[in-house]
């Protein structure tokens, strides 16, 4: 990446700050409409879904930050305010995976099962649509740009599409199978897509490396 920008460099990395700005108030959007519905329907997984979508929110941030100042300075690294938000994402997905994990085991113990899973599926079909687009047009916008780090976000967000299909999954099968468990289940898996997400931001917070992922 040339470190002089041209009107089309410019343009391209408007549309890159468009499509995080995007992201951001998505993922907050989702995270309200999931909590709620998790709790009301007392499912596990789309709640915690939910509470996943305002870690993105927090993470978004950071990868809004890093593209102001990839646009500013190609050449720069990753500076304290995104290592801070990469931190505050990593413990954040941790608290995230205790609470799933010991909110599943007690739902299995006890027996306790969703009333519905019917807006698990609507959300979850949603998210699907709206995050492949996203990753299509962030991978487009990072190669146009010669990016590394727009490319690599793009794709992180992929893990984002894992998730929803994770609960597409486990919704479907209780609402219209009601196999008992599936909810608590689901919520494990993404216990542990959460793990490797916070994981990850602790390694990415110790280096240089231009992929803020907080998707993954």
């Amino acid at each position: 990446m040339t470190t002089t920008l041209d009107n089309a460099g410019r343009r391209l990395f408007g549309i890159a700050f468009g499509l995080s700005v995007f992201t951001i108030v998505y993922n907050l959007a989702e995270g309200l409409v999931s909590t709620y519905f998790g709790f009301e329907d007392e499912s596990l997984t789309l709640f915690g879904f939910g509470a996943d979508s305002f870690i993105e929110t927090i993470s978004g941030l950071g990868i809004l930050h890093m593209i102001t100042r990839i646009q500013a300075n190609p050449n720069s690294n990753r500076d304290g305010y995104e290592r801070t938000a990469l931190k505050i994402t990593g413990y954040s997905f941790y608290a995230l995976v205790l609470t799933l994990v010991v909110t599943s085991v007690y739902n299995i113990t006890t027996g306790q099962q969703p009333t519905t899973t019917f807006w698990g599926i609507i959300i979850s079909i949603v998210s699907i649509i709206v995050m492949l687009g996203l990753v299509l047009w962030k991978l487009k916008i990072g190669k146009a740009l010669n990016s590394d780090a727009i490319t690599a976000d793009a794709e992180c967000t992929k893990v984002c599409i894992y998730m929803s299909v994770v609960l597409l999954i486990s919704s479907g099968l209780y609402q219209f199978a009601k196999i008992p468990y599936t909810d608590s289940i689901g919520a494990l898996i993404l216990a542990y897509f959460s793990f490797r997400e916070g994981r990850e931001c602790f390694e990415k917070a110790k280096s240089n490396k231009h992929c803020s992922c907080g998707h993954g």
